[in-house]
């Protein structure tokens, strides 16, 4: 089954990257295209409906989800590019519809920027409700902007990097609690060195290609500066993450991160069984299994791996969710851990 929706994502995304570039070079090839001809504007629609229409649904089926507000997007985004790789003088007769992509586009980002108004509204109640719990940041502040804003991306976004800022810069003079049930998962790693070793390249190479660009394209050269500051504030509110979100045994279940990358939330009910033994713990994880191991230069394996009864959500970074049916974990303190966890689980049982 897994293997048959990985043969339908990568034939959808061959069809779209051929619709994309096909569409691309039908007007900017070295064949002139005779504007003329008889069948010129059945042309031009044939590119739109391809844009607005065929590259939507092939987008949405590689990637195996569908809902009509993302589709209404991604319309309007198409018909928007259809601008850009349509050449302006071929479009006299659909201007109407470039300007209908236009004004939905508008449309949505007026309902954007109004939830934005909304979260800047509640957004002291929120932190005031995350204060007040003895869940680990990551998931706290999480459950409340669900509770608040339930199945809005955009805001999971945003909240995802108020949260890389707020790691990267309210944390420094902040020390790390060390309480009974929680358990560290880099201390046996130099995850956090290597870390810093990638900002220090960053910021290397941030004055190099930046002095070197600045005086041939500054837009480029602004650009690459952005986007490196923005990784290094990333790596340093993830340096931060992992030290002050260690696994948490609480309220009859595991919450588990790696940094700002990924979290989850496992249930004790929903652990089918713990493998502890050495020869499957070395294999090669399947995809379908999702590892909070910190990794560095050192090839390492999980300490234990929690099968799950059902497909568990996790989220990823930018608030991306993923359901998955094992769990590899690798502890600092991997005995203790083994220790509480079968007690709980033969409690239950």
């Amino acid at each position: 089954m897994l293997l048959k929706k990985n043969s339908v994502s990568l034939l959808s995304l061959s069809l779209l990257l051929l619709v994309l570039s096909s569409n691309y070079l039908l007007y900017h090839s070295p064949f002139e295209i005779h504007s003329s001809s008889s069948n010129f504007n059945g042309l031009v629609l044939g590119s739109i409906l391809d844009l607005s229409l065929v590259v939507p649904l092939l987008f949405l089926a590689w990637q195996r989800k569908f809902s009509w507000k993302y589709f209404i997007v991604l319309m309007a985004t198409g018909l928007i590019a259809a601008r850009f790789i349509i050449p302006i003088e071929y479009l006299s007769s659909f201007k109407a519809v470039m300007w209908l992509g236009i004004g939905v586009e508008a449309l949505l980002i007026l309902f954007e920027i109004s939830l934005l108004f909304m979260l800047a509204k509640n957004l002291p109640d929120m932190i005031e409700k995350v204060q007040t719990s003895s869940l680990p940041l990551l998931f706290s502040f999480s459950y409340v902007i669900n509770e608040k804003f339930p199945k809005k991306p955009i805001i999971q976004i945003i909240c995802s990097e108020m949260m890389m800022f707020y790691y990267a810069f309210g944390t420094w003079k902040k020390q790390p609690n060390s309480e009974t049930n929680t358990f560290t998962i880099y201390k046996r790693s130099s995850l956090i060195t290597f870390q810093i070793m990638i900002i220090h390249a960053v910021v290397i190479e941030t004055l190099g290609i930046h002095w070197l660009l600045h005086s041939k394209s500054v837009i480029l050269s602004f650009i690459l500066l952005i986007l490196n500051i923005y990784s290094i504030i990333f790596f340093l509110g993830d340096i931060q993450a992992l030290r002050f979100n260690p696994l948490r045994i609480e309220h009859n279940r595991i919450y588990l991160s790696l940094g700002l990358a990924k979290r989850m939330e496992i249930r004790f009910k929903d652990i089918e069984k713990l493998i502890v033994d050495t020869e499957v713990l070395e294999q090669k994880n399947s995809k379908t299994t999702i590892e909070f191991i910190a990794r560095d230069f050192e090839k390492v394996h999980p300490d234990i791996i929690l099968k799950l009864k059902s497909p568990v959500e996790a989220t990823l970074f930018m608030g991306i969710k993923r359901k998955y049916e094992q769990v590899a974990i690798r502890l600092d303190n991997p005995q203790e851990f083994k220790k509480i966890l079968k007690q709980q689980l033969e409690e239950r049982n």
